[in-house]
């Protein structure tokens, strides 16, 4: 009887000395699957900017941004509308950019007028997610520029300034975009 015990654990004994090595090496050190870094894997560590952009990535893919996306990168504020935020953008459609006097636009491009658009636009942005739903009748915001804008509500519509309407909201991963109708101008400091 105890033959037959001994047999079967010899041969088990020297089956996994066969198959397990001495145990001084690393077994891992040539498996490129198990020296893999675990911090990019799972979904942390999927970069994905196509299912949650930023302010500045929605306003890039709509073809009626095109005029803004250009004043952006001309006042060299994508790195601020693209980080954490949050933001509210009100963002003119490129027919409001249209409306204004001929050579306006162009005239702000240029280097020299880069202070001016930087405060134009900084005009359009606010720190801080304000949903259209949470805006009264009369109720004014500090913009990133300094000064206010003004909310009205008519007949269902929302305006700013009582000029530009907003005419549609897009959440953003780092705030909310409202599309207007009307490039706001700041007041005269």
């Amino acid at each position: 009887m105890k033959n037959k015990l001994i047999y079967p654990a010899a041969i088990i004994l020297l089956q996994a000395m066969a198959c397990g090595g001495s145990g001084s090496e690393n077994s891992n050190e040539n498996n490129p699957i198990e020296n893999t870094p675990t911090e990019t894997v799972g979904q942390s560590g999927v970069k994905d900017d196509v299912s949650n952009p930023n302010i500045v990535q929605v306003a890039v893919g709509s073809k009626d941004h095109t005029t803004l996306v250009t004043a952006v990168k001309a006042a060299s504020l994508v790195d601020a509308l693209s980080n954490a935020g949050p933001f509210t953008v009100f963002a003119p459609v490129n027919a409001a950019f249209d409306k204004l006097p001929a050579g306006t636009v162009e005239g702000l491009l240029k280097p020299e007028k880069k202070a001016d658009l930087q405060h134009i636009l900084e005009y359009h942005t606010y720190v801080g997610v304000l949903k259209i739903e949470y805006m009264n009748d009369g109720q004014e915001y500090e913009q990133v520029s300094g000064q206010k804008i003004k909310i009205t509500k008519k007949d269902g519509k929302v305006f700013v300034n009582d000029v530009a309407e907003i005419v549609a909201s897009i959440p953003t991963s780092n705030g909310i975009i409202h599309v207007i109708n009307e490039v706001l101008l700041p007041p005269a400091k």
